[in-house]
């Protein structure tokens, strides 16, 4: 059996992924991560940005993320965001409809969110 990782990702509202990985790639204040069994302990800040984790039974899971903490120590990695979603739970055109408005409205945040989601669905 592969080595593996227990991985929660938690949105402030909802348990969002609970599971066993081989690796998870996000993005950090510092950078892109990739966090696979074993790894250092860690701690930082997530960015804006599609989480991907390569689950044990080799599928993908992919997730919208705004905001929030990752940690990891003793094979546990915590994905804890302001706000998650999963791929296959974003309206594609209401996420589309999001970005058009945002651009027009120069509301940067917002824009930033609706890419994000975008993106998500797109590695998907």
């Amino acid at each position: 059996m592969a080595a593996e990782l227990h991985v929660e990702l938690v949105a402030a509202d909802r348990s969002v992924w609970s599971g066993e990985a081989t690796l998870v790639v996000a993005r950090t204040t510092s950078g892109d991560i990739g966090v696979m069994p074993g790894h250092q302990p860690l701690l930082g800040v997530l960015e804006s940005g599609p989480v991907t984790i390569r689950t044990s039974e080799g599928g993908t899971v992919v997730a919208a993320v705004h905001g929030g903490f990752i940690s990891f120590a003793d094979n546990k990695l915590s994905l804890l965001a302001e706000i998650a979603e999963l791929a296959d739970e974003i309206d594609v055109q209401r996420a589309e409809r999001a970005l058009e408005r945002a651009k027009s409205d120069a509301d940067g945040a917002a824009e930033r969110r609706a890419d994000v989601r975008l993106r998500a669905v797109a590695v998907g």
